[in-house]
Parts: structure tokens; C-alpha cells; sequence
């Protein structure tokens, strides 16, 4: 009768097999402990063996009980991947993603590399790369206008998932060209004592704006502030030019805003910033998902590549590089 045997009845006992306890087994296939049990009887029944042992306070395999569980098992498992791989290899992903970032510098290798393995996959569904406004970057993921957004850690916004890793960058200075700082080899955050930096929690959230411009040093010295109402980034950049301000920046932003009369001088004594991508918690979109899939398989790829700094004026030569790596927070 072993022809008779239905694949609900064999989940039904490795489950069992796990739990080795009847009510906890209800639980985790959603029926009653009788039908549990009337399920694990047919199954005996039908292979005419006797897979577990019953008492009233105790469940345990039997020897053909265990031989079962590890071969019935391991071709469960074999079944469930041919099963994921035709369903995945039948459906048709032809909704585009929208990936939101702040500047085109933030779309560095590895993501490029991500999109272009996501796009040979699924060519009828496309990554439509959409600019983030500065003082709303996370409006439009909110909103569900775009599925995807690249953002810095540490983030604390409720609703939204942190995802891979694609890149971890030194902070840098950014200086006006003729500030005493401007001729540093490197400065401290110690040096940022004595001058002034922008506010800039309107416009960054306020964990990242923390993460970058600490209220006081490591010695405890304060940091000064300048409030900046800004409504785009390029405002910020203008402020250093004019020697208003001194700030720290990521090299993705350096990378993005350039001006003539300002330079960058690495920081040291922060944290390396980490480059992640962001989604709202529970998004079904249908492409969503597999893009992440590409993305933790991509970023298991090693990779050597570097994002080029501009320091002190000098265009886009590389002066410094951002370790790539993949992990998922």
C-alpha cells in the first residue's frame, strides 16, 4: 500500500519527528493532535511498519521510525528544490524595481554588478534608478514610489528593513580650499573642537547625522554648530566654500559634490560609514524579494574595487578605497 502514501502524511511525521511530542506538532502543521495522530497511523499503516512509540507522556522513534525520518527526509528536501526551482523558472518577473538613492555615486560596483546579474535573470523586469530628494529621502520608500533605496547605517526608522552591506567608506573632511585645515595630511575628530559644523538634523535623519557629527568629541570637547536650513545638498558644499563650516562627509558624497574651493582631508577617530539598501518591512512587490536574492548571492562574490575620493581638489583620481563586503543586518 506504500502507493497510497500522500506527501502531507510524510511532512506530518518528520515534523513529528522533530518535535517528538503531539500537541507541540499540532501547532506547527495547523490541525488537532487527533488528526496528528490519525495521520502518522495511515502512514504505518500503509509502509506497514511501526514508526514511533507512544506513551502517555512520551514520544520516541522507532529504529525504522529513524531510518525513515533521515531517507524520507533528505528526498523531501531534494523534491522541495525541484518544486522552488520550476515555480521560479515559470514565473515571469515584468515589473520594474525603483531604486532610490541620493546620488549617482552611490550605485558602486557591487550594486552595479547586482543589477546587472537581477536584469540577465528576469529581462522583462527592469532597475529604474529614481534620485532621492535631500531633505525627504525617505518619503518616496515610504510611499511605495520606489521598492528599494540605498542609505547609510546606523538607521532607526520604523517600518523599514536594513539589508546587505554593499560598501564601507572613511569619513572625510570637507574644507574650504584656503581653511587651515585644508593643508592637513589628515585631520581628528578632535580638531572639529574648533570650528564649526553643520546642523543638519532636518535633513538627515538623526542617528546618521549623530554617527558623522558626534555633540562632542572623544575627550568630551564640543563640537560647535551652525543651524543650516538646507533644501539640497549642493547648499551644504556652497557653505564650505564660503568658510562657513567645516563637515564630515562620506566619499560617496565627496565623490557626488565637487566645488572648486573645497577639499577633502580624511577624518580620522569615526566609524567607517556602511553603504546598505532599504525597503519597507513586508513589501510584496513581486521583483523585490528576488532582487535581494541576487544581492546576498553577489555580495558573497569576493570583489576587489575601489570608490575614487577627490582630495584636495585634485578631480577623481582614487585616493582612497571602499572595502566591498556582503552581510545582512
Amino acid at each position: 500500500m506504500w502507493q497510497t502514501v500522500e506527501l502531507r502524511e510524510i511532512r506530518i511525521f518528520l515534523v513529528l519527528a522533530e518535535e517528538l511530542h503531539f500537541g507541540r506538532t499540532a501547532a506547527r502543521v495547523g490541525l488537532t493532535q487527533s488528526r496528528v495522530s490519525q495521520s502518522v497511523r495511515a502512514l504505518e499503516r500503509k509502509l506497514g511498519l511501526e514508526l514511533a512509540s507512544r506513551t502517555s507522556r512520551r514520544v520516541t522513534l522507532t529504529t525504522a521510525g529513524e531510518r525513515f525520518r533521515d531517507q524520507a527526509g533528505a528526498a523531501l528536501a531534494g523534491l522541495d528544490d525541484v518544486l522552488r526551482t520550476a515555480q521560479e523558472s515559470g514565473r515571469r518577473l515584468t515589473e520594474p524595481v525603483q531604486l532610490g538613492v541620493i546620488s549617482a555615486a552611490a550605485v558602486g560596483p557591487r550594486l552595479r554588478s547586482i543589477i546587472a546579474v537581477f536584469e540577465a535573470s528576469h529581462p522583462h523586469s527592469r532597475v529604474q534608478v529614481v534620485g532621492l530628494p535631500f531633505r525627504d529621502r525617505f518619503g518616496p520608500l515610504r510611499r511605495a514610489e520606489v521598492q528599494l533605496m540605498v542609505t547609510h547605517l546606523p538607521l532607526s526608522q520604523p517600518g523599514l528593513v536594513t539589508g546587505p552591506v554593499l560598501a564601507r567608506e572613511q569619513p572625510v573632511l570637507a574644507v574650504a580650499r584656503d581653511h587651515p585645515l585644508a593643508t592637513r595630511e589628515a585631520v581628528s575628530v578632535e580638531d572639529l573642537a574648533d570650528h564649526r559644523v553643520g546642523r543638519l538634523d532636518l535633513a538627515v535623519p538623526a542617528e546618521l547625522s549623530q554617527s558623522l557629527t558626534p555633540d562632542t568629541t572623544p575627550s568630551g570637547r564640543p563640537i560647535p554648530r551652525l543651524d543650516l536650513r538646507l533644501q539640497e545638498a549642493s547648499e551644504l558644499i556652497v557653505a564650505v566654500a564660503q568658510g562657513r563650516i567645516v563637515q564630515p562627509v562620506t566619499a560617496t558624497f565627496a565623490q557626488t559634490y565637487r566645488h572648486p574651493d573645497v577639499v577633502f582631508v580624511p577624518l580620522r577617530g569615526l566609524p567607517a560609514s556602511r553603504t546598505v539598501l532599504a525597503w519597507r518591512r513586508g513589501d510584496r512587490h513581486p521583483a523585490l524579494r528576488e532582487f535581494l536574492r541576487v544581492a546576498q548571492a553577489e555580495l558573497k562574490r569576493p570583489i576587489s574595487a575601489g570608490d575614487g575620493v577627490p582630495r584636495r581638489g585634485q578631480g577623481s583620481g582614487p585616493d582612497s578605497q571602499a572595502n566591498m563586503e556582503g552581510e545582512w543586518r
